[in-house]
């Protein structure tokens, strides 16, 4: 019987600023998986009191951001008004469209005391159409994202379409990211709904139609045929996926077009600052320099 598994990921890490970061999209393999263009798994990693994540403002187009934690607290300010904690199991979803600037930080409360930071953070590439769409943001708390029991896995539907579920979260295209947890000795059929779909390990062991996935890595599934999804032990996963892009992406720095034009002028733009500014806060991040052949 064929492998339903066309491709497996291996992330790169990386550590930003004491915590450890695996990116798993894109890949050679595999650049997206349905609109997913980047997927970074954060930690687990131990902030100690009185430190903390400051990622300064910096700006985005083209794209939707997306945080899912699995512990910790992130404060998200950005360009259009938003300030919003987020805790574990809420979803964190920020428009870019045209262009937002937004900036990430450890709460005070939790700086103070200390903490342990485990999550993933996803760019989802908008179609081509909604590419210039006004920037926005929504939250929504773990309560109100669509939860499934099913024979020891419960899932967690994120964005999209699930499992008959459909989250609050706004989409610009069909879209699959669901938050599962198994049980030890479950399973679960995950079917073709969706055109494109890829299942990351976060933890524990599971396996897909008898093949073991290796831990923090990332299986990109053949499409139109169902997939059973087994842990012996228990696990946490991620499902994603959905439509394939409607063409190519281009990716530089922060910045996701369908057009290089558009991703020069946004740099242009956030090099004289004219992008937006996050209310109450005055650092920014630069505009990368290219780097100068020796």
């Amino acid at each position: 019987m064929p492998s339903t598994i066309r491709a497996t990921l291996k992330p790169h890490e990386h550590d930003v600023g004491g915590l450890m970061v695996r990116r798993v999209l894109p890949a050679l393999a595999a650049r997206t998986v349905g609109p997913f263009i980047f997927f970074d798994h954060i930690g687990p990693a131990t902030l100690m009191p009185g430190k903390g994540l400051d990622v300064r403002p910096h700006p985005h187009i083209g794209l939707a951001t997306v945080t899912y934690l699995f512990d910790g607290a992130i404060m998200h300010r950005d360009s259009v008004g938003s300030v919003q904690k987020i805790v574990p199991g809420d979803v964190n979803w920020m428009t870019a469209g045209r262009g937002i600037v937004h900036s990430e930080r450890t709460p005070d409360e939790e700086r103070a005391s200390g903490q342990t930071m485990h999550g993933i953070q996803t760019w989802v590439a908008l179609p081509v159409a909604s590419e210039e769409v006004e920037p926005s943001f929504e939250h929504h708390a773990a309560a109100a994202l669509p939860q499934i029991e099913r024979d020891g896995v419960t899932l967690r539907v994120i964005a999209g379409t699930a499992f008959g579920e459909t989250a609050p979260t706004r989409t610009f295209s069909p879209t699959l990211y669901v938050a599962g947890s198994f049980k030890a000795g479950s399973t679960l059929t995950l079917d073709t709904e969706h055109e494109e779909r890829g299942v990351y390990l976060v933890d524990g062991d599971l396996s897909i139609d008898g093949e073991a996935m290796p831990l923090h890595q990332m299986a990109v599934l053949t499409p139109d045929s169902p997939v059973q999804l087994a842990s012996t032990n228990g696990a946490t996963v991620m499902i994603l996926g959905g439509a394939k892009l409607d063409g190519t992406r281009f990716i530089e720095w922060n910045f996701v077009s369908s057009s290089r034009e558009k991703i020069d002028a946004a740099k242009q733009a956030w090099s004289e600052q004219r992008m937006g500014h996050v209310p109450g806060e005055t650092e920014f991040i630069p505009l990368p320099q290219p780097r100068r052949e020796a």
